[in-house]
């Protein structure tokens, strides 16, 4: 009878379990969760229009996780209230990035916290998904954003409304990056399409008071209000306005699609307002009601599903295809080379979303909002695919180059 050498036999078992445990090695870091930061005001100023954003979050990854996760992975969320505060949003991306480990993060309403957070991303080459409508203008390669754009909402909005009220327009927009940049756009538009800006007002955010402002606007007498208005002291100003009996018919990229002031304030203050919005809860399609009646189960007392709340939902699906055609990495580099060959698309409850490779901003259909006197919404326009052109057509290009900056019309990429 053979006998191996006691050696032998060591150097075997030894052999054995190197192999048994390069083998474990993989399976038990593809049974690791993929964490999601999720940063978002559930208390403050904005909370009554993000609260629907953590709700959407967690809607796709329980949806995602009971289909087997991505890649086999079950996706875990890390959520921080960011109490409508910039400087919360700082401390809180360094935790979630530098303690927290996640892999990405969904964060931010307001531009001023999307700014407050940026760098600290761009330094500590993490990967964010900012899921709001914006000013637009963000080439940042650790940034992807789901949320419309201005070319997306007032280039269709602002032409169809001077067609049907008149050309002279006024603006009041929220006082900061958003309503500024916002309102550039809106001159620009305007004057393009042959109309006139009459006035044009900047209010402080907190403020909750429009008698003056509602007198500049009377002797104005323009066609056209564009209400660029953020928070829930600044949306005093529809009440006021009515009660002044002012009926400006009203044009907006963020009311009635964020905060939903047809369903808070008392008919008709809101009526003659048109808004450009890539969802609202009364877009009536399957989609849109196959979505609303899983949302409805699971969060059955939600006042109402808004277009951060849908951006948010499908940034979570986005994010799960960009990783499955990685190969299961999480890494951005690997998931930038996904976002790159240009066919990041999914089918969301407003109709197919897609990724500009250039922007890394979404494609939207978007929806033309009309409410009448007893607060009813109806969709006279419809624009399909309207993609989010500028950034490229300017020269943003994160495919070869990127700066990690904001740009605007009057500020644009320079060759």
């Amino acid at each position: 009878m053979s006998r191996t050498p006691r050696g032998s036999r060591l150097s075997a078992l030894a052999a054995a379990m190197l192999a048994s445990a390069s083998l474990a090695a993989p399976a038990a870091r593809a049974a690791d969760p993929i964490k999601l930061g999720v940063l978002e005001d559930q208390s403050g100023d904005f909370a009554l229009a993000t609260i629907g954003k953590v709700h959407g979050i967690q809607l796709a990854a329980d949806e995602i996780n009971a289909a087997g996760g991505i890649a086999g992975r079950k996706l875990e969320l890390v959520i921080y209230d960011t109490q409508s505060d910039n400087t919360r949003y700082q401390e809180f991306m360094r935790r979630v990035l530098q303690r927290d480990k996640v892999n990405a993060v969904f964060a931010g309403f307001s531009s001023a916290s999307r700014e407050a957070y940026r760098p600290i991303v761009d330094q500590l080459d993490g990967f964010a998904f900012y899921n709001n409508q914006y000013e637009g203008g963000v080439c940042d390669g650790h940034m992807v954003v789901t949320g419309a754009v201005p070319e997306q909402q007032f280039s269709t909005l602002i032409p169809w409304m001077m067609e049907k009220f008149g050309k002279r327009v006024y603006t009041i927009a929220a006082d900061y990056n958003f309503g500024q940049i916002s309102a550039e756009w809106v001159r620009n538009i305007v004057k393009e399409n042959g109309g006139e800006m009459v006035g044009e007002e900047f209010i402080p955010l907190g403020v909750s008071q429009f008698s003056q402002t509602i007198q500049n606007i009377q002797k104005a007498k323009p066609d056209i209000l564009m209400t660029l208005l953020v928070g829930t002291a600044q949306a005093s100003y529809y009440e006021q306005a009515a009660a002044a009996n002012l009926k400006v018919p009203m044009g907006s990229s963020v009311n009635i699609g964020q905060g939903y002031e047809h369903k808070r304030f008392q008919p008709p203050s809101l009526a003659n307002m048109y808004v450009t919005t890539n969802y609202i809860e009364e877009v009536d399609s399957p989609s849109s009601k196959a979505f609303l009646a899983k949302w409805k189960a699971k969060f059955p007392n939600e006042p109402y599903v808004n277009q951060e709340a849908e951006n948010s939902y499908l940034a979570v699906y986005l994010y799960k295809q960009m990783v499955e055609r990685a190969n299961g990495s999480t890494k951005r580099a690997d998931l930038r080379k996904v976002i790159a060959a240009g066919d990041v698309c999914v089918d969301a409850p407003e109709g197919k979303v897609c990724i500009d490779p250039k922007s890394q901003h979404a494609s939207h259909t978007i929806y033309l909002a009309k409410v009448d006197e007893k607060h009813a919404i109806s969709f006279p326009k419809t624009w399909d695919n309207i993609q989010p052109y500028w950034l490229g057509k300017a020269g943003c290009d994160l495919t070869q180059k990127d700066p990690m900056a904001q740009y605007t019309p009057s500020s644009p990429p320079k060759p």
